[in-house]
């Protein structure tokens, strides 16, 4: 269950970020979510401390469900 990715999210006064980040190496995906419903999709490579930098940017834990619904451009 550790390796599982996790989904984190922030909301800012006109747009929405969401990142997935895949445990087992550290890659993951970036979402911005405009206004205007344009999808900002961007492959990453994070390193050890993207855990504590989320923490430190106001990231809060999203559903997998809720970033694969904007990945899709469903929501």
């Amino acid at each position: 269950m550790d390796n599982l990715p996790t989904y984190f999210k922030r909301t800012f006064d006109d747009y929405k970020v969401l990142v997935k980040v895949n445990p087992a190496d550290l890659t993951g995906i970036e979402l911005i979510i405009h206004p205007d419903g344009k999808i900002e999709k961007t492959t990453m490579e994070f390193d050890e401390e993207i855990y504590d930098d989320l923490e430190v940017d106001e990231f809060e834990p999203c559903s997998p469900l809720e970033f694969n619904m904007y990945l899709k451009g469903l929501a």
